[in-house]
């Protein structure tokens, strides 16, 4: 539905005109089932590359598809004129595989629309967000009296994010001429609710790894054996439940000292949204706020270091069980790091933290994934910054909320860092709206004032960065 006291705007009218065609572009696109993930589905991510790739020639980009291994990249490109400033526009196309017998809404790549939002993979994460981009797209070129963009546009919609981006930076750095830009929008991340806009103005990092434990050679019987072998199961619980003290704080070797402590002014900003742990429990349907102590929600959220188990695997989870203790037991990590925290260290502390745990005589791998993990990012104060926030305000059609981050993680600061410009996240999700889950969904309210915001910023990003690249 339209954003109330937005109905006198330009965009705002087009988005309402055109909100139907979206929701309906978006379903054909979700039935696309690319799973970047899974070998069998590779296909799939090169025909949801090609559709992707039309849609941006029915709106007069020129296109190009990009293999990146197994995978593909859309690149579309919308020239305004010379003097115009490049922005160049982030996001994904492939998705995270499904469980079908999870889901109860629908089937995951049969889209349904119930209750305003449209249910299935992708819809959120980040099908949904590319398509707000086109449909910002269209509604800003109907608003201009020339039928040109005001800005010089580039969209890089790659086909891996969900795998890690393994093949992000060799794209980049065999043609950083073809991306060259003086602003990113990074378009991968969720707003705090549908009517408080705030801008993402922070991300955190990730560094995953996995641990794999051996203790007999072969699974044995656990009487014959009892009490006098390494179990790995033992050793792994051991490494899991001794990551964090009483308070909640990770136990990682000097993990806290490059920590940036939040500012007053970024606690501020934090505390103008409007916060609930009970609305937020129901949102994100858990039943307890945990965390580390002395801070609130939010702030554990986006500006405080977390690490989560992913998966645990030993013995006999499925089918019969043998009553033996196994062969191995294995642990996967995701640590979210903040400002001041680096990949490198984080994966030495890890290193040194598991091999205290772990006893000598005991035999183990530890595999730290440094090379696609992500370094936190934080969006520089400046004329972009201020555009956004500008859009944001026009698009929902009410003031800022305040200001928030992003808990996930993304490659901002490699794109930042490689291309010289500076990053600027905006999103069309929402925290309830299960990514990576069973029922994934996205609301229509955010999908058209998400569009209108788009649609919105590149007026806004035109005045205020032509005639120079901004630092």
């Amino acid at each position: 539905m339209p954003p109330e006291g937005g109905g006198g705007d330009t965009v705002a009218s087009f988005l309402d005109g055109h909100l139907p065609a979206l929701v309906e572009r978006l379903a054909a696109w979700v039935a696309i089932p690319s799973v970047a993930a899974d070998p069998d589905r590779s296909d799939d991510v090169l025909r949801s590359a090609h559709w992707l790739a039309g849609e941006m020639r029915d709106i007069g980009l020129t296109t190009e598809i990009l293999p990146t291994g197994d995978a593909a990249a859309v690149y579309g490109e919308l020239r305004a004129d010379a003097d115009a400033p490049t922005v160049l526009i982030y996001s994904h196309h492939d998705v995270r595989d499904a469980k079908p017998e999870q889901w109860r809404e629908t089937e995951p790549f049969t889209a349904v629309e119930r209750d305003g939002r449209l249910y299935g993979r992708g819809a959120s994460d980040a099908k949904g967000q590319v398509l707000a981009h086109l449909a910002g797209l269209r509604a800003h070129l109907a608003s201009r009296a020339d039928g040109t963009p005001a800005v010089n546009l580039r969209f890089l919609v790659e086909g891996e994010e969900e795998i890690g981006s393994p093949n992000l930076r060799e794209l980049i750095e065999s043609d950083p001429e073809r991306f060259a830009c003086d602003l990113i929008v990074f378009s991968d991340t969720v707003q705090w609710r549908e009517d408080a806009p705030a801008p993402v103005t922070s991300m955190r990092g990730v560094v995953t790894a996995s641990l794999t434990v051996t203790g007999p050679s072969r699974d044995v019987h656990s009487g014959v054996a009892s009490g006098v072998t390494v179990n790995p199961a033992h050793v792994v619980a051991d490494v899991v439940s001794s990551l964090h003290d009483d308070h909640g704080r990770i136990r990682l070797p000097r993990f806290y000292d490059d920590v940036e402590e939040l500012t007053a002014e970024r606690r501020a900003d934090f505390a103008r949204l409007p916060t609930d742990e009970d609305e937020w429990m129901e949102r994100v349907e858990t039943s307890a706020v945990d965390g580390e102590e002395g801070y609130t929600l939010v702030e554990r959220l986006w500006a405080r270091p977390s690490v989560e188990i992913i998966s645990l695997l030993a013995g006999d989870p499925l089918g019969m069980e043998r009553s033996v203790i196994p062969e191995t037991a294995e642990a996967s990590f995701s640590f979210r790091i903040v400002p001041g925290q680096s990949v490198h260290t984080v994966a030495d502390q890890l290193r040194e933290f598991v091999a205290s745990v772990i006893p000598e005589h005991v035999d183990y791998t530890l595999e730290v994934d440094e090379i696609i993990a992500q370094q936190p990012y934080t969006t520089p104060a400046g004329p972009a910054a201020d555009a956004l926030e500008r859009a944001l305000e026009r698009g929902y059609g009410v003031p800022l909320a305040g200001r928030m981050g992003n808990a996930g993680g993304g490659p901002a600061d490699y794109l930042g860092q490689t291309l010289g410009a500076p990053v600027i996240l905006i999103g069309t999700g929402l925290p309830e709206d299960h990514w990576h889950a069973s029922d994934e969904s996205v609301s229509l309210t955010m999908l058209h004032r998400g569009a209108a915001t788009i649609a919105h910023l590149w007026e806004e990003l035109g005045s205020a960065l032509r005639g120079g690249r901004q630092d």
